[in-house]
């Protein structure tokens, strides 16, 4: 791959799908500028990317080269120095607080490295946490959250706190949680980086599993460059912008191809 097409802004936000499905998530001309004291460092720069619905998206990059200040932006926990955020056609810069939190909890969930589960409550309660917030009832809320657990392998371990799981069952449950509002798009940050190899080896099969059954988008930021060439596509961000990464083996054929040309994949 050259380094012309490296550098082409097409070619870093352009889906591989062989149709191209909803739009689910799109940044634009995105920028984000700190300042310390007299001097201000820009971490973002120009940077452009599409994610279309049920598409799974690795971010890879050194450490510092600003992937949580994106999944920030991305989830409307930050606001762009420049630049538009769209999600699900909403343009986060015209929405209030308030209605930004709404958003997040209608259309996006999010998975860390630590789980940040709340330790007095058992895994179905915090599960059903984003739920209630939302104003679902308790009946509702507990159903839906125990399917959840269910889906992710727990249904034996709900009323279990998190002190009594395992650290892959707490990252389950911080999966479940994330999900169970069915959300258009999950963001996930180094989500198995606390992980002996093993157990996120099995996160990432759960991960792909989810992906399949509920068409979900996943925009995972991650230093596991195995785990990171089986999703749709690998993107690199470097010095404040996003470059696409060389597109998984697997994936590849003549519909890729075209995609990592800049130009929209084709279906039959």
């Amino acid at each position: 791959m050259s380094d012309s097409h490296l550098d082409s802004p097409t070619a870093q936000i352009v889906s591989p799908f062989m149709q191209e499905p909803e739009l689910m998530l799109e940044c634009i001309n995105l920028s984000k500028v700190y300042s310390e004291g007299p001097a201000e460092v820009q971490v973002l720069e120009g940077l452009d990317l599409r994610v279309y619905a049920g598409e799974r998206v690795a971010i890879v990059g050194a450490s510092g080269s600003g992937k949580t200040t994106l999944l920030n932006l991305l989830g409307g926990l930050d606001l762009p120095s420049e630049g538009t955020v769209m999600i699900a056609g909403m343009n986060l810069a015209s929405l209030n607080e308030t209605q930004r939190g709404q958003m997040r909890n209608r259309n996006l969930g999010f998975v860390y490295q630590f789980h940040h589960l709340l330790g007095e409550f058992t895994a179905l309660e915090n599960v059903c946490m984003p739920l209630l917030i939302a104003g679902t009832d308790v009946p509702s809320a507990t159903r839906r959250g125990a399917a959840m657990l269910d889906r992710v392998g727990l249904g034996h371990r709900m009323q279990h706190k998190p002190s009594e799981l395992s650290g892959g069952e707490r990252q389950r449950v911080a999966i479940a949680r994330a999900l169970v509002t069915e959300p258009r798009c999950v963001l996930l940050d180094e989500p198995t980086g606390n992980l002996d190899r093993h157990t996120a080896h099995e996160i990432h099969v759960l991960m792909a599993e989810l992906n399949e059954q509920l068409d979900t988008s996943f925009i995972v930021v991650t230093h596991d460059e195995e785990f990171a060439s089986t999703l749709d596509r690998v993107l690199q961000l470097r010095n404040g912008k996003l470059e696409l990464v060389e597109a998984p083996a697997q994936k590849r054929g003549p519909d890729t191809a075209s995609a990592e040309q800049g130009e929209p994949p084709h279906g039959d």
